[in-house]
């Protein structure tokens, strides 16, 4: 399968600490459990799912920071869905096709554009980064930096990891005179081993980290 960085939410204003306190709970399984003196006394802990509805029903979604349109309260989210409509062969009825897409977020529409990477996976939404790409680089990294993409990360971990692949990414830029590959969206016209080909992607996955973390997202990772 490989790895896929996914963002996570963000805690609501007010909500840091318990947003913490319960991914560290839910990461290592350690689920609070009542004493038999707290089950006589009647005192009762939350389940897992109940700390999961807590977690995500206190979190902003990463959609919401890249400034996605939103189908139903954005204009440009409307029309990009009334085209997918028209280009449908086999259309149901318009009222039942937007209902059911109603508060989906157009991620191909955002502004932020940093947070939409263009090493992606099939199937998953689009500001998913395709970690896995970064195996291609590891000759460039070290086995060490590259494994370090398969841990789940909080907000300030994601961070520090895209500010320490930024700084070897421009190290390696400047002695190869490729700058410019930091500010070049889209993949080099070149050959997948090349040097231009990897510093792309390690350019391309630090910015990513770095948006989101600063924006208060870790990532989790999913392989």
């Amino acid at each position: 399968m490989g790895l896929d960085m996914r963002p996570m939410g963000k805690p609501k204003a007010g909500f840091e600490e318990r947003f913490l306190e319960i991914f560290q709970m839910l990461s290592t399984d350690n689920i609070p459990q009542p004493s038999m003196y707290d089950k006589l006394k009647g005192k009762k802990y939350p389940t897992k799912e109940e700390l999961l509805d807590e977690w995500f029903s206190n979190q902003i979604e990463s959609y919401e920071t890249i400034k996605a349109p939103k189908v139903g309260q954005n204009q440009e989210a409307n029309n990009w869905i009334q085209n997918k409509y028209n280009e449908l062969e086999e259309k149901p009825p318009l009222e039942e096709f937007l209902n059911e897409y109603d508060g989906f977020y157009v991620i191909e529409l955002a502004k932020e554009q940093d947070g939409v990477p263009v090493y992606i996976s099939m199937g998953k939404d689009e500001n998913v980064f395709r970690g896995q790409f970064l195996q291609d680089c590891e000759d460039l990294i070290g086995e060490e930096l590259v494994n370090e993409a398969w841990m789940t990360k909080t907000a300030d971990e994601a961070l520090d990891y895209g500010n320490r692949l930024m700084k070897i990414a421009d190290e390696i830029a400047q002695q190869n005179n490729l700058g410019y590959l930091k500010i070049q969206r889209f993949p080099p016209e070149t050959d997948e081993d090349t040097i231009e080909s990897k510093l792309h992607i390690l350019f391309s996955l630090a910015k990513w980290l770095i948006f989101y973390g600063k924006n208060g997202h870790g990532y989790e990772a999913d392989f």
